[in-house]
């Protein structure tokens, strides 16, 4: 029974759940229950979409500086390693996954944020990559990911700087995709993942399955994944559902196979 992690399933959609007070702090016991949340609700079958939450109050801090902070370099290569592998488990997650972000998302806790497919903030959310204010650079993927969302120049000035980014700023230069009232993050989380639920759940894993995979490469190779998924989908039942309806005017209802 994970201490710091919860996972809850209804309707279709599971809820990630870190609960570490006061700051949902990322130490290492944390870091390895993301990685096994993760994995169990890939698996599921029952699951469509996946909320990451840290609670009304705030989404993660950061990592653990008490824990880290009398580390040796042999100490950090093997934690950063551990470390990345928790949240690819969460980037690998092949349902659509959406960071509902309160507080602070700041350091791993951004890093986890990136992690997800889209993020909804509060309006009084603050992210931000503040590790050079410690003397080191983010090494859970925000050099990685975020120029990968946000471009390269906005990134170096994030990660160069560490400042905190408001919601309004994160939302004009795409590091969230909406900024709902703080009280109502987790039910717009809920409504945007229960659609997502009810779709085409075979179509939704090609197309997050092309995209993470096709920017990861030349246009060309990309353009192939791209086709590959593309044409087995047309093996499905969704395909048959979707494009009856369509002809026949009607709403589809797929059934994710």
């Amino acid at each position: 029974m994970a201490e710091f992690v919860s996972v809850d399933v209804a309707d279709g959609v599971a809820t990630i759940l870190l609960q570490r007070p006061p700051m949902n702090a990322l130490n290492r016991q944390v870091q390895e229950e993301i990685r096994d949340a993760a994995d169990e609700v890939g698996a599921r079958a029952d699951v469509g979409a996946v909320i990451l939450y840290g609670g009304p109050k705030v989404f993660a801090a950061g990592a653990d500086i008490k824990e880290m902070a009398d580390m040796s370099y042999q100490d950090m290569l093997r934690a950063s390693s551990r470390l990345q592998d928790a949240f690819t488990a969460v980037a690998r997650i092949p349902q659509p996954t959406i960071a509902a972000v309160t507080g602070y998302a700041l350091g791993g806790g951004c890093e986890l944020a990136l992690c997800c497919d889209l993020r909804i903030a509060a309006d009084d959310a603050k992210l931000g990559q503040p590790e050079i204010l410690l003397g080191i650079i983010p090494g859970a993927g925000g050099t990685q990911r975020l120029p990968r969302l946000v471009g390269v120049a906005r990134a170096k000035d994030l990660v160069f700087t560490g400042r905190h980014v408001k919601a309004d700023e994160a939302l004009q230069i795409g590091l969230v995709n909406q900024v709902v009232p703080a009280d109502e993050v987790y039910t717009a989380a809920q409504g945007l993942a229960a659609r997502l639920a009810k779709g085409p759940a075979l179509a939704l894993r090609a197309a997050k399955e092309a995209i993470d995979r096709g920017t990861e490469v030349d246009l060309e190779t990309g353009l192939d994944i791209e086709r590959v998924r593309f044409a087995g989908l047309f093996a499905t039942d969704d395909q048959k559902l979707g494009m009856a309806a369509f002809v026949e005017k009607r709403p589809a209802e797929f059934t994710g196979h």
